[in-house]
């Protein structure tokens, strides 16, 4: 399956963090957007709370001028949070008094987050979903098809 450089780039940062117990919602540098980025926590500053999706002023700045950081633009950044956020079951933006998960660093939270961050990653570089698994079990005449 053929997918673009940003896309790569993400997907192997986001398993290898996965599998290093170092993909953790609450932190900035190990959220799925931490870890695209290198474990570096700038892009925090893009917006006024954290899972929204409204760019505050120095992220709209950013994203009128263009800029793209590890390929994603600032917008995308915020959506890629936002998407991994929800799906690990956190009311958002985050909040104290917000529901969230009660181990958010549990297996099967994060899996739900990765994959639905995936999800939207394939779809904004306009690619085949890879964690799309029924392409396994295509079957036409009672053979199997092979992409």
């Amino acid at each position: 399956m053929r997918t673009t450089p940003r896309l790569e780039s993400a997907l192997k940062k986001l398993y290898k963090a996965f599998h290093n117990n170092t993909l953790n919602p609450e932190c900035c540098k190990q959220c799925a957007v931490g870890n695209i980025l290198n474990n570096m926590d700038f892009w925090k500053h893009l917006s006024d709370n954290h899972g929204a999706l409204k760019l505050n002023y120095i992220g709209n700045v950013h994203q009128t001028l263009g800029r793209r950081f590890n390929g994603y633009t600032p917008l995308e950044i915020l959506n890629i949070e936002h998407v991994f956020l929800r799906a690990c079951g956190y009311q958002l933006p985050l909040h104290y008094k917000n529901k969230k998960p009660k181990n958010p660093t549990d297996k099967e939270v994060l899996f739900n987050g990765l994959s639905a961050v995936i999800t939207y990653l394939c779809k904004l570089d306009q690619v085949d979903n890879v964690m799309d698994y029924t392409k396994l079990f295509e079957f036409k005449n009672d053979n199997l098809i092979i992409h």
